[in-house]
């Protein structure tokens, strides 16, 4: 090993540590996956495991997403009662085609994740797709951030979707975007089990 990378190394190691023992507080965390990218209901659930396994219980919510047949559905049953899911959607805006129904089916979505952020139980909750329904209108903006802000204290919420709301992003502890640099469709490749559902 050369003496420049241990040097590096070790400086490093020496920041990390710095941020570590800097960071003592313990909260429940608001958290933002965004982007154009894939990925971000993937990390969601990603999340969502570590959670079970650290103990939590965890709900999920999803708007927008249809009855498509996924993958995650039928893994996370195997948690049996750690892992509430809800797939509340009516179908992406360009297959539904039918403003009022997505409001409708948005709006019901809202009360369930609502009713799992109360309940003292669950200690993980993944709203995906809100953005996109926060994006579209089918649900207001204001009143979003207001039942963030007045989450439980030791709740995580985690909301995905592209086009996440500056004020959201804003309100967020942790805000990742994934960034499309390429994608299988665009070379004439289907969705693939196991990557897309």
């Amino acid at each position: 090993m050369s003496d420049e990378y241990k040097e590096k190394a070790e400086r490093i190691k020496k920041s990390y540590e710095k941020r570590q023992a800097a960071a003592t507080e313990e909260k429940g965390l608001i958290i933002v996956h965004t982007g154009s990218g894939k990925g971000k209901s993937t990390a969601a659930f990603g999340m969502l495991l570590r959670a079970v396994h650290h103990g939590l219980r965890a709900g999920v919510v999803q708007f927008v997403k249809g009855a498509i047949a996924s993958g995650e559905v039928e893994a996370m049953k195997s948690f049996g009662d750690a892992v509430e899911w809800h797939r509340m959607g009516e179908g992406f805006s360009w297959i539904t085609q039918d403003q009022e129904l997505d409001r409708r089916a948005a709006e019901k979505a809202w009360a369930k994740s609502k009713e799992l952020m109360n309940r003292p139980d669950i200690g993980m909750v993944i709203l995906d797709e809100i953005n996109v329904a926060v994006r579209l209108k089918q649900l207001d903006l204001e009143e979003v951030l207001e039942a963030l802000r007045g989450k439980r204290e030791m709740i995580h919420v985690v909301l995905t979707g592209r086009g996440a709301k500056d004020e959201l992003i804003e309100l967020a502890d942790l805000v990742t975007e994934m960034k499309m640099v390429k994608h299988p469709y665009r070379a004439g490749i289907k969705a693939q089990k196991g990557v897309e559902f």
